[in-house]
């Protein structure tokens, strides 16, 4: 009988990404993949390790089925992932119920390390970053209708509060016949929305062509029979340039989102974060990207609470907020990282002044959305349908709008029934706080 394997993904896409080729090896391995990871022989869990939160999940979840493992439930425990590259010897040494420790430039060898795990063997190996395998076969772990595209892995801008140049290395982009060449076999699995992804994906072929290249690859993709809607996420506001708006505008299967992690508005707080701009530049090119790319919906995520960051600071970020009204956004807690400037910085601001701002920006922020659902009411809206919910009876799905996971839910009524995958138009009747409501034509 093959030996099952489960695999628990934490964090972001991209991790997300690795998971699913990680997948894919494991099956040509001839290992049985199960969705259920406690019921599974093998468990992977592929960790995050991006701020503290994400730390303290990925920690519990190696420790619940550590006790698993001890219960007789589960006979390997494999941790892959941005966790287990950070913190190499000491997860190792930490939790030594783990049996297999791999670092993401060993990834590929996934197969093997499982193989030693269940002869007994304790498997704890590191490589080079740059060896994380960027393509290959992937099993995918999102609904078939929709997959991320993962175009390049590491990063270069060393933001002084960011961790991930030290846990995924220096930027590199994959070869563009590579991406297109996975776009059109995602598609044929019937992909119908791919969500192009890296930690910047605005610098994508700058390393390989020497120029920033995502306007050439996002046309590429446009041509893609198949493909309904292409999204960028993770775009570096330096680098959106004329040439990307421009393909944004005339492409009618680029879905006119644009997500802009800005981080802050106070020119004082972004040089002291090693980012460029002030609030000047950052309206500006919000009202730019407005200008030429009619309708773009604009989603950016903020931090409250750098080290340093004083009330007039603050004040100038909530400002910068109810001007530039984003229709997506969401603020997190600065999260002290050892090993960053930031995190060196004895000016640390304390949890209770952090939480209590970002609730100030979210509830800023919430009027701005509420004002924005109100001016859709009467439009009809493309929706990619991903369900269908029995205590309201209502069927619910993603517009253009709305991003995999971490944006709002359009909920539908239907006279004919429609399946997830399907695309419908829906007029929008009335608000539901963040979502909205209508009915399909």
């Amino acid at each position: 009988m093959a030996i099952k394997v489960g695999m628990i993904s934490l964090g972001c896409s991209k991790n997300q990404v690795d998971a699913e080729i990680m997948l894919s090896l494991l099956e040509q391995g001839g290992y049985e993949l199960c969705g259920d990871a406690q019921q599974c022989d093998v468990v992977i869990i592929n960790t995050c390790g991006f701020i503290e939160d994400a730390k303290k999940e990925s920690i519990e979840t190696i420790l619940e089925f550590c006790q698993l493992k001890a219960l007789g439930k589960v006979k390997v425990i494999v941790v892959t992932g941005c966790l287990a590259e950070r913190y190499r010897q000491e997860l190792a040494q930490e939790i030594p119920e783990a049996d297999v420790v791999l670092g993401i430039g060993r990834n590929s060898e996934i197969v093997q390390a499982i193989q030693r795990a269940l002869a007994g063997k304790r498997v704890v190996a590191f490589g080079e970053k740059d060896q994380l395998p960027l393509n290959g076969d992937r099993v995918l772990t999102t609904p078939n209708y929709y997959a991320y595209l993962k175009v390049a892995d590491g990063c270069n801008n060393r933001c002084s509060y960011c961790a991930i140049p030290l846990i995924r290395g220096a930027f590199r982009s994959r070869r563009m016949e590579d991406i297109i060449a996975e776009a059109k076999g995602l598609a044929r699995e019937g992909v119908k929305e791919l969500n192009v992804v890296a930690q910047d994906t605005t610098r994508y072929g700058e390393d390989l062509y020497g120029r920033l290249a995502l306007p050439e690859l996002l046309r590429e993709l446009c041509r893609i029979p198949e493909i309904r809607w292409v999204r960028i996420l993770y775009c570096y506001p330096d680098r959106v340039t004329d040439e990307l708006l421009e393909v944004m505008a005339q492409e009618e299967k680029i879905v006119k989102y644009m997500d802009l992690p800005i981080q802050h508005a106070s020119g004082k707080v972004l040089r002291e974060m090693n980012r460029r701009g002030d609030r000047a530049s950052l309206e500006a090119l919000m009202a730019k990207i407005r200008e030429k790319v009619p309708g773009v919906i604009l989603r950016t995520t903020l931090i409250a609470g750098f080290p340093g960051e004083t009330q007039e600071d603050f004040a100038e970020l909530c400002e910068f907020v109810q001007n530039v009204k984003f229709e997506r956004l969401g603020c997190f807690a600065y999260s002290q990282e050892e090993n960053t400037p930031a995190g060196e910085r004895e000016d640390q601001i304390d949890e209770e002044t952090k939480q209590r701002r970002v609730e100030v920006l979210m509830t800023a922020q919430m009027a701005n959305v509420e004002a924005f659902n109100r001016s859709m009411l009467g439009k009809t809206l493309p929706v990619l349908v991903e369900g269908y919910e029995e205590e309201s009876g209502l069927y619910y799905g993603r517009s253009p709008m709305d991003a995999p996971d971490i944006d709002t839910r359009t909920y539908f009524t239907a006279a004919r029934p429609v399946q997830a995958g399907d695309f419908v138009d829906v007029t929008i009747q009335d608000v539901l706080e963040y979502d909205l409501l209508g009915q399909a034509q």
